[in-house]
């Protein structure tokens, strides 16, 4: 039985940052219950980054994280992580007077938004019907992050300095004895000094399998479709396009384009699948704001966004036992926020100074503390 220093249950964007931050600071296992890494939420993310439209916490991290996207690490990746996209934020007539409200608002936070006239809308994103639109702006802030890239340099880095990566791993029960954590997992028994709890949508579960109380953070399914574009629409131009009142939003990806009825239904975690219904609200949103006719739906999928109940992700030792530490609830923001949060969370861990970033930005680590509920 290989004992560590700490073992991180989660192989997804949050642990893995965590375990790439953590480096050779302490000895570190970091054991995944599927075969791929990433393979839930992380590997389903629609993947853009954005500054605005968030709670204020939230925003604030993809702040802190900014200048890890765009000045990585040495060796960490060969090709940028941030991709420019930039955004169009529509509303159909019977909104316009609260899209006019909200553009006031955004407008005074920045000055980098343009209030579209009909025709410079459709000339951005020329699938877009001039009959749906009632009112746009472009935010030029709008990014594709390249998770692929990042998860990897993430996991390459982590190796790199020691971590024990563990694939096919699940944990099916733990015993503490009072100095550590012995988890029983699917191949081996492992013990550990400290327990993070990185888990997505099983967070709750795994707690209770440590014998922590669970913290309500419940999984929501997020389903997308991907359709063909019409002759000669350039993907690598065209924006992605935001209903004012987050009804759907359509992007580029790959080639094709992404579409998402911004669902959110509280579900059972676990491998998720599109519901039917949710599939044909995609598609109704499409042919609704678009010039387009969904004739074939070339894929569809869902993941999970997991929620605490103020919506805020959880960061540190559990309340009730101070060597089960929690890193979850971060909701559909877990990608663009990881440089941010996983740094945060090692620095807790070691006991180390909190990250120069959360000092400038005046973010206290408290706010994402599990002892807030």
């Amino acid at each position: 039985m290989q004992t560590y220093d700490i073992a991180i249950l989660g192989g997804g964007i949050a642990g893995l940052s965590l375990a790439y931050f953590l480096g050779a600071s302490r000895s570190v296992v970091v054991i995944e219950r599927e075969e791929n890494l990433g393979y839930h939420s992380t590997g389903r993310s629609a993947a853009e980054f954005v500054l605005r439209y968030n709670s204020p916490e939230v925003c604030t991290l993809a702040a802190i994280s900014r200048d890890f996207f765009d000045h990585p690490p040495e060796g960490f990746t060969g090709v940028p992580l941030l991709v420019p996209r930039g955004g169009l934020m529509i509303a159909n007539a019977e909104k316009l007077e609260r899209f006019e409200a909200h553009f006031t608002v955004e407008q005074g936070k920045t000055d980098k938004l343009t209030r579209l006239s009909i025709d410079e809308a459709v000339a951005m994103a020329t699938i877009l019907d001039p009959s749906y639109l009632a009112g746009a702006y472009h935010d030029p802030e709008f990014w594709d992050i390249e998770v692929e890239s990042l998860l990897q340099g993430y996991v390459k880095g982590a190796r790199r300095a020691g971590v024990d990566i563990r694939q096919k791993a699940g944990v099916m029960a733990a015993r503490d004895d009072g100095r550590h954590w012995l988890i029983d997992t699917e191949g081996e028994t492992i013990s550990a000094r400290l327990v993070v709890n990185a888990t997505g949508g099983w967070a709750d579960p795994t707690a209770g399998l440590f014998g922590v109380a669970p913290i309500g953070i419940v999984p929501h399914r997020r389903t997308a479709i991907l359709v063909d574009l019409p002759d000669g629409v350039d993907t690598r131009t065209m924006p992605e396009i935001n209903e004012l009142d987050d009804e759907f939003y359509i992007k580029p990806d790959a080639g094709r384009l992404l579409v998402s009825p911004a669902d959110e239904t509280p579900c059972e975690p676990g491998d998720v699948q599109p519901e039917e219904i949710d599939v044909a609200w995609a598609a109704h949103h499409l042919e609704t704001a678009t010039t387009m006719e969904v004739r074939r739906i070339a894929r569809t999928w869902a993941g999970m966004r997991s929620f605490a109940p103020d919506r805020l992700p959880v960061v540190g030792p559990a309340s009730d036992n101070p060597r089960f530490f929690w890193l979850a609830g971060q909701g559909g923001y877990g990608i663009l926020s990881s440089p941010a949060l996983g740094a945060l969370a090692a620095s807790l861990l070691i006991g180390s100074e909190v990250p120069a970033g959360f000092t400038r930005a005046g973010l206290a680590p408290t706010v994402f503390s599990p002892g807030r509920f």
